[in-house]
């Protein structure tokens, strides 16, 4: 093991130069101590003009707070309800990017980056470390970043993967501070039946991507009865990891990554991360691998499943805005679009509640304005909502409008049929 010497973070941070662009690592295992040392600093006057890129952060983000404006200005290449109302506000901003993609900012240049402040694990008797819940684009910035620091933590976990030589960075901090951790409320009646609608579309054998929260837990525990299920995707959580432990998920019938769980980065439970701590059956990777649509394609019968804010009558799937209104990102929705449908027998389904929680329809005759499309109408495929599901692969934009209708809550479908003969003319009422 490497004997390298620790500083404390005010000392790491203290190296860091106005106008510096830095890259944070992100969701469960935000270098948060780096943050507050930089913090520090900005409340001595230091320090000013730093901007920030990261994936969804948990916990407190002064870089995007109004009170720091023209200190910190964060840049996130997917949002988290921590900074969505500072970017609404234009005290933060969004940054575009298919999160498949972001890794090659960082190479390219396209993006410059100067500061990596990432978390790692302990390191290992080759002095190698890993990063853990949040390795997604931080192997791309501590490559390029001229100042790389690391918060060595031993609860973030040492999963395999794509390892990092602890000699590349410039600076080591030591912090034990336990990663966050998140619980997901529990599906709705609604979600379960949506859940149930998406796993008939799923084969055994399948290889499936899916994100996190309540509607991804009901299509896990409603693939419970499926076999010999594969995964790949960018992350996962506890409702994956109990398909996992029942042999459900296996790998078996992959034909890259034969029998293991790949995946870039989580939020989850402790429980979560202690499964993937040396883990031979888990590989953490680089978003760059787990997000190329070719990679995603050379598992047959790939299955990405993914979800929406809107979709209109056309096929359009908004999934990062509400409007005008930035919600979340782009993230890696069209990166595994396009890899399952490039996958022998693989789908692309789009699974949403037909309506809000407030009872607004989600299913509308064109997408609000200023809304952003994340999956273009010619890649849209199976939609699913708790009324059915429909494919609108080879479907004109008329019969596009009939099938999405049909899956619409039945008090909407009124307004949407005179809608699409208000766009289609009368044509459209005659030809069924």
């Amino acid at each position: 093991m490497k004997n390298r010497p620790f500083v404390s973070a005010d000392e790491a941070v203290s190296h860091i130069k106005d106008g510096s662009r830095i890259h944070l690592s992100s969701v469960a295992s935000v270098p948060h101590c780096l943050i507050s040392a930089l913090k520090r600093r900005a409340d001595r006057g230091e320090v000013k003009d730093l901007h920030f890129h990261h994936f969804h952060t948990e916990g407190p983000a002064p870089y995007s707070e109004p009170e720091y404006s023209g200190i910190f200005f964060d840049q996130g290449f997917f949002l988290g309800p921590n900074v969505r109302a500072n970017v609404a506000s234009g005290y933060a901003d969004y940054l575009p990017v298919h999160l498949g993609d972001s890794a090659k900012l960082y190479r390219s240049g396209a993006l410059k980056l100067d500061v990596a402040l990432v978390q790692v694990s302990l390191p290992d008797e080759n002095g190698m470390v890993s990063l853990g819940t949040s390795v997604d684009c931080s192997v791309a910035a501590t490559e390029v970043a001229p100042l790389k620091i690391a918060v060595v933590n031993p609860n973030v976990p040492f999963a395999l993967g794509d390892l990092i030589d602890i000699d590349r960075f410039d600076y080591l901090v030591s912090d034990d501070t336990p990663l966050v951790t998140k619980d997901f409320a529990e599906p709705t009646e609604t979600e379960m039946v949506i859940g149930r609608n998406c796993a008939e579309l799923v084969p055994d054998g399948a290889c499936i991507q899916m994100g996190i929260g309540a509607l991804p837990n009901a299509l896990a525990a409603a693939l419970s009865s499926h076999r010999d299920l594969g995964l790949h995707t960018e992350m996962f959580a506890d409702g994956i990891l109990r398909l996992i432990r029942s042999g459900v998920i296996n790998g078996a019938r992959k034909k890259i990554d034969i029998g293991k769980i790949v995946a870039s980065f989580l939020l989850g439970s402790n429980d979560v991360y202690s499964f993937i701590d040396k883990n031979p059956a888990v590989l953490m990777r680089d978003i760059k691998y787990t997000n190329d649509p070719w990679v995603i394609s050379q598992n047959p019968n790939m299955m990405a499943i993914n979800s929406a804010t809107q979709v209109d009558l056309t096929g359009q799937i908004s999934a990062d805005s509400i409007g005008e209104r930035i919600f979340s990102g782009t993230g890696g929705q069209l990166d595994f679009v396009k890899g399952a449908t490039m996958s022998e027998g693989g789908k692309s389904i789009t699974a949403f509640a037909s309506r809000t929680n407030k009872g607004v329809n989600k299913i509308v005759p064109v997408l609000y304005p200023g809304a952003g499309v994340v999956t273009p109408r010619a890649d849209a495929h199976w939609i699913v909502t708790e009324y059915g599901a429909v494919d609108l692969t080879g479907k004109s934009l008329q019969e596009r409008a009939r099938l999405l209708t049909s899956i619409a809550h039945p008090d909407d479908r009124e307004a949407l049929e005179k809608a699409a003969f208000e766009r289609f003319g009368k044509h459209y009422l005659i030809v069924k």
